[in-house]
């Protein structure tokens, strides 16, 4: 296949990657009419089909699978060593790809990448919100963010963020209707808000630690939700029992809208930690960005 066809199989990657032709054309920065047009004469070039399109979603053909699994890291390795070239640079430029809960998105993200974007105009920064527990390298990211615990041994990992503690609240009217829990397996009693893990299709449990034992529990109420942010309007409504960190209901819990109950089961956890793969030279984006994340208490 000729040198200048790479783009087109960055191309097939993303669509690939993404099963989802919308998707991967805003990845790529590209209409949804040119990538079509540029998957379909890679595929008459090569004379075979690579993915197949319904309404719903696109997967890779057997042709498709195999040359998904035989270039993704080739194309990543090139990919890197064009990025290294701009540590030639006076400024670091580049894309930096994370993937992130929204938590860490609006807790610890955007607030820190904010004053290094300002003063890095060369730098971009593509965040993916997703709650699930993701194969960065699969999914072609750079990085992601996950609490120290749940972090892959096989990556480096960096701290950025402040130990977490998550609490249980409600609206007061909540509690006019039925008893305040004095214990989480009173939960089980009580209508709660979940938390669905996107990827995994399941709920969350919720974690608390009782005379220095780890406690999950599980919650059942009349909504559930894969956006935390929609938990908490839905406490703030009055439909139940919430779980979520302490900085995103103190506002709440000061002005009288929201109630903590259990607080002496809600233990902190690690903090949020940057997670990445062994690379032999990071790109001066990728540097510029793990020094604005990093903690420094």
């Amino acid at each position: 296949m000729p040198r200048e066809n790479l783009n087109d199989l960055r191309a097939f990657l993303a669509v690939a990657q993404e099963s989802n032709f919308t998707r991967a054309a805003a990845r790529l920065g590209v209409s949804q009419s040119a990538l079509s047009h540029t998957i379909r004469q890679l595929e008459e070039r090569l004379g075979l089909r690579l993915l197949t399109r319904t309404t719903r979603a696109v997967s890779t053909t057997e042709a498709g699978q195999r040359l998904l699994d035989g270039i993704s890291h080739h194309i990543g390795e090139i990919d890197a060593q064009l990025e290294e070239l701009g540590s030639l640079r006076e400024t670091p430029a580049g894309t930096v790809r994370l993937v992130s809960s929204e938590l860490g998105i609006s807790q610890v993200l955007w607030p820190k990448l904010q004053p290094l974007l300002r003063a890095n105009p060369d730098i971009k920064v593509e965040i993916t919100q997703d709650n699930g527990f993701n194969d960065i390298v699969a999914e072609g990211f750079d990085a992601g963010v996950r609490r120290g615990e749940h972090l892959a041994k096989d990556m480096i990992s960096a701290r950025i963020g402040e130990p977490l503690r998550y609490i249980v609240v409600a609206a007061p009217q909540v509690f006019d209707a039925h008893p305040r829990p004095t214990h989480p397996r009173d939960l089980a009693d009580l209508p709660c808000i979940n938390f669905l893990l996107q990827s995994a299709r399941r709920t969350f449990p919720w974690e608390f630690r009782e005379d220095g034992h780890d406690l999950r529990v599980r919650v059942d109420g009349p909504l559930a939700f894969n956006n935390i942010f929609l938990v908490l309007d839905a406490a703030l409504a009055g439909f139940g029992c919430a779980y979520m960190s302490v900085e995103l209901a103190e506002p709440h819990l000061k002005a009288g809208r929201l109630v903590q109950v259990m607080d002496d089961y809600c233990p902190f956890f690690d903090p949020f930690h940057l997670y990445y793969p062994n690379r032999r030279q990071p790109s001066p984006a990728f540097r510029a960005v793990l020094e604005a994340l990093r903690h420094r208490g």
